[in-house]
């Protein structure tokens, strides 16, 4: 039949690509769906900023689902082999493990045990990369995720630095306060100062026109009275 020889040639061309010396491309992985908690977040934001991963990202994963041939990983690309032969649904499943268990030996329950431990790289994977994010972030401290060793990111060296210049200008604002109040306080004493100066000028003034004004009346009496005829005929007699 047609399709068993499409079968063939798909299982078949599939294990000579694996044996080949050449590393071949990394299929493009399907979207995973995200996990609940507080990891939601940071894939939707990141969803609105690229439309495709990056191939540095894409050959991550492909390495770190790398196996030995025996896993579920390359029972999954066995099935998308498989695929373009049209079969689809638990056909394709059933058939694609027909013969992978034939060519590996590895039956169902090891199968899916590599599953779970596969999903277990992802999870435990991903959970490294956000804390690794909160930390380049600045949302959480360093060294005390899995990574230990991590030092800060950049964006975290600057948030440390736009916080250290926020206390900065916080204190000399309150240096400027009180330099302003002490400013204040030394005008008001100047003020105070000046006025005391300007009211003793003042009060000199005064009593300083009333002297001269009576000196100037007692000495143009003076002389008005001490070069009159009378003052000297009596002083003559």
């Amino acid at each position: 039949m047609a399709i068993l020889d499409n079968l063939t040639k798909a299982a078949k061309g599939f294990f000579v690509e694996e044996d080949a010396t050449a590393p071949a491309a990394a299929p493009m992985p399907r979207p995973l769906p995200v996990p609940p908690g507080n990891g939601a977040a940071p894939l939707a934001d990141a969803g609105q900023l690229v439309a495709q991963a990056e191939q540095r990202h894409l050959d991550h994963i492909a390495s770190l689902l790398a196996g030995d041939g025996k896993d579920f990983g390359t029972y999954a690309k066995m099935v998308n082999s498989m695929a373009s032969s049209g079969l689809t649904g638990p056909l394709l499943y059933q058939t694609a493990f027909n013969a992978f268990a034939a060519l590996t030996g590895t039956n169902q329950a090891a199968l899916l045990a590599s599953a779970e431990q596969l999903a277990t790289k992802l999870a435990e994977d991903r959970a490294r990369v956000l804390q690794r994010h909160r930390e380049k972030m600045g949302e959480s401290p360093t060294g005390h995720g899995p990574d230990t060793k991590a030092a800060p990111g950049p964006l975290a060296l600057l948030k440390q630095r736009e916080t250290q210049l926020q206390a900065e200008v916080a204190a000399l604002t309150e240096q400027l306060a009180q330099k302003s109040q002490q400013l204040r306080e030394i005008q008001q004493q100047a003020q105070a100062e000046k006025q005391k100066t300007q009211a003793a000028l003042a009060s000199y003034e005064l009593a300083n026109a009333a002297a001269a004004a009576d000196l100037q009346a007692h000495r143009q009496a003076a002389q008005n009275f001490l070069n009159t005829p009378s003052s000297t005929t009596s002083s003559n007699a």
